[in-house]
């Protein structure tokens, strides 16, 4: 059973409020709720550039719905910051708080681990933390924590689709291996606190101002600059992409119905914790998607009719850290919450070439 919420007057922290998911997600709910005020949080970091970052904020502030006063205020800190964390929720009394906050990116973890720690995991804690505290002195509290995990959990898993209740205890990446702390200390704080908590697995995630770091972002980059891209594994690669519109469909449905708070026989709270599969379903094979890429980027106009697209890709071995195949079963969310993805890839690199297109080859 869910507790359902109703996200109209409601006071939502998103952090990551900057990054792709966490601007599409924070416009959709302004654009979409009346009365909310949606308390942004991002470190702007320049893990990858930092102006596609302040064009998305700029987004969120110019997200409205018409003829309701809705709000959005913008914090620029770090949730590693216990002292920033600690005084936002106390000043503001959050109904809903959306973590999408961290360190990203299975490679950039193995030279850079530091910055994982302290995002992903000290970060985190934080928010928990500060949840626990919402609830002292009377108040309500924290009604539903909605976090983000990784499809990168599942490791070198050989068996698909992945399901939530496949072991994860073997990641390859620091990163993965993080998103697994995540899902554990969330797990424990339910537990132990009666923190409505849900976790979302998330499968490569794509389209309009996305990750740059992100393959589709980064081959596009090189093309357009006559460079050559890598197809790993020798395009033997399938990735269960989805796209940005039907991830942030899912999140609002989730942040809606939180896991229901009940006492168990010995007197304590069953933990009112959930964690789901969030991912297209239709794993797509990585040679197909770079052709699909291909034909809508010539046809957005980022590309020339005759590109010789044959010579400027490069077939190469597996990288460290990364998987073969990644494939949701997302039969959870679809029970629990009707939720289906909609969108395919074409329709999706469609929407991402002609957003590339203005961004990058149009713009004065």
């Amino acid at each position: 059973m869910k507790t359902k919420i109703s996200l109209n007057n409601k006071i939502i922290l998103i952090t990551g409020a900057a990054g792709f998911i966490g601007s599409a997600l924070t416009q959709r709910i302004l654009r979409e709720f009346t009365g909310v005020t949606v308390v942004g949080v991002d470190n702007m970091n320049d893990y990858y550039d930092p102006m596609l970052k302040e064009y998305r904020n700029q987004a969120n502030k110019s997200a409205r719905l018409d003829g309701h006063l809705n709000g959005y205020r913008f914090i620029r800190g770090n949730i590693a910051d216990k002292e920033l964390i600690d005084h936002l929720f106390y000043e503001c009394n959050f109904d809903i708080v959306v973590n999408l906050a961290a360190q990203a990116g299975v490679r950039y973890s193995i030279d850079h681990p530091d910055v994982y720690i302290e995002s992903n995991i000290i970060g985190f804690y934080n928010i928990l933390e500060a949840c626990r505290n919402s609830y002292k002195g009377g108040h309500p509290g924290v009604q539903h924590l909605v976090y983000a995990s990784s499809s990168s959990v599942y490791g070198g898993n050989k068996k698909v689709p992945f399901s939530t209740e496949d072991p994860v205890d073997h990641p390859v990446s620091l990163y993965a291996a993080t998103k697994k702390s995540n899902e554990l200390l969330a797990h424990s704080y339910a537990k132990l606190y009666n923190i409505p908590c849900t976790g979302l697995r998330f499968f490569t995630v794509y389209g309009p101002a996305g990750r740059p770091d992100m393959f589709y972002f980064s081959a596009t980059n090189k093309l357009r600059k006559g460079g050559t891209i890598d197809i790993y594994n020798y395009g033997n690669c399938k990735r269960d992409f989805t796209y940005i519109d039907d991830i942030v469909e899912g999140i609002i449905r989730v942040m809606q119905g939180a896991p229901e708070r009940k006492t168990g026989e010995d007197g304590l709270p069953i933990p009112p914790y959930a964690l789901y599969n969030i991912g297209g379903g239709q794993p797509e094979n990585l040679l197909n998607f770079v052709q699909t890429l291909q034909e809508e980027l010539v046809r957005a106009g980022v590309l020339p009719e005759d590109y010789e697209f044959e010579e400027h890709k490069r077939l190469v071995p597996m990288q460290p850290g990364d998987v073969p195949v990644t494939y949701a079963d997302s039969t959870g969310l679809e029970r629990d919450y009707g939720f289906t993805p909609k969108i395919g890839i074409r329709e999706g690199l469609r929407k991402f070439a002609e957003w590339y297109a203005n961004f990058y080859c149009y713009r004065g």
